[in-house]
């Protein structure tokens, strides 16, 4: 070739990226800081969102994710089962349209009931009385710590729920300032070195459910349906993809965490569900409904074109 014809062709290239590039659509997520939220940073860093003609800002926000979608202020955000549940027995207008993480029990538990390793609290009866921790109260982690406990033969209305946040947690377990602890990892791993595994409350739950799914406000969804069906496709991508790349995902979440990658590799992960079932998300909103002392209604409500 020319060097005429080179340039050329690099020109034309360049449009074409341009091209390309300007009929992105423009997308705001909210996710997180938290494993369960991570397939917003896998998508992006992979290009499944760009392959779906999505040009995504992942904002990660410690609290209020759905509050933020309900609003406006973001397109789409990430919402636990129990959020959105809460969300619309208020009248929220939220749906959900995409599965993000979900809980197997037959998996290594990322989530799980942890007490001292000395402790003399030995079953759920021994947690009658004394007080638990947990990263948000009211949430999923309470209501299955309560289920868990009444299940196993305790009585979770003796109970003291206290709010910490998860890296404070191993320290107050040793301390002695707390009798257990519902963790989640990588938390979970660092409470194992001087705590013990009481319990799986999640599995007091169901065997296998959606706990995490992706959402949107009914009007947005009504004026975006290309996007939400090109988002959903990318996140099921992504969803394959990250369950049989461990290694790969371990790297990416250590760099939007700040997470150390060896102690990643030694962890329990995060798996994600690649279909949105109602019966999958029916378990969380019966367990929610219970404690939260309301009537359960069909999770068919809660999702999109169901």
């Amino acid at each position: 070739m020319t060097r005429r014809s080179v340039l050329a062709a690099a020109a034309a290239s360049g449009a074409f990226t341009t091209r390309v590039q300007a009929q992105l659509r423009a997308v705001r997520v909210a996710v997180v800081p938290s494993e369960g939220s991570a397939e917003a940073y896998y998508a992006k860093e992979m290009g499944f969102f760009a392959k779906a003609g999505l040009d995504v800002d992942v904002i990660t926000i410690a609290n209020g994710v759905p509050a933020a979608t309900a609003s406006g202020s973001v397109d789409i955000g990430y919402a636990t089962v129990d959020a959105l549940s809460s969300a619309h027995r208020r009248g929220v207008p939220l749906i959900a349209f995409a599965a993000a993480s979900e809980y197997l029990s037959s998996a290594p538990l990322v989530y799980a009931l942890v007490v001292p390793q000395n402790s003399p609290i030995a079953q759920a009866r021994d947690l009658n009385g004394k007080v638990i921790a947990q990263s948000t109260l009211q949430g999923i982690s309470e209501n299955s710590t309560r289920a868990w406990i009444d299940a196993n033969g305790g009585d979770a209305t003796t109970v003291r729920f206290i709010e910490v946040p998860f890296p404070a947690m191993p320290a107050a377990l040793e301390s002695g300032r707390i009798d257990a602890a519902y963790l989640s990892e990588p938390f979970l791993s660092v409470a194992r070195r001087t705590g013990r595994i009481l319990g799986d409350p999640l599995g007091a739950i169901a065997k296998h459910f959606i706990l995490g799914t992706w959402t949107t406000t009914q009007s947005w969804a009504a004026e975006h349906p290309d996007v939400v069906r090109a988002y959903a496709s990318a996140i099921r991508t992504t969803a394959t993809w990250a369950n049989a790349n461990p290694a790969k995902t371990a790297e990416i979440i250590a760099r939007y965490l700040k997470l150390d990658p060896a102690a990643i590799a030694t962890m329990a992960r995060s798996r994600y569900a690649e279909q949105l079932v109602p019966a999958l998300v029916q378990p969380v909103i019966d367990v929610s409904a219970k404690y939260g002392r309301y009537q359960p209604f069909p999770a068919r409500e809660l999702l999109a074109g169901m």
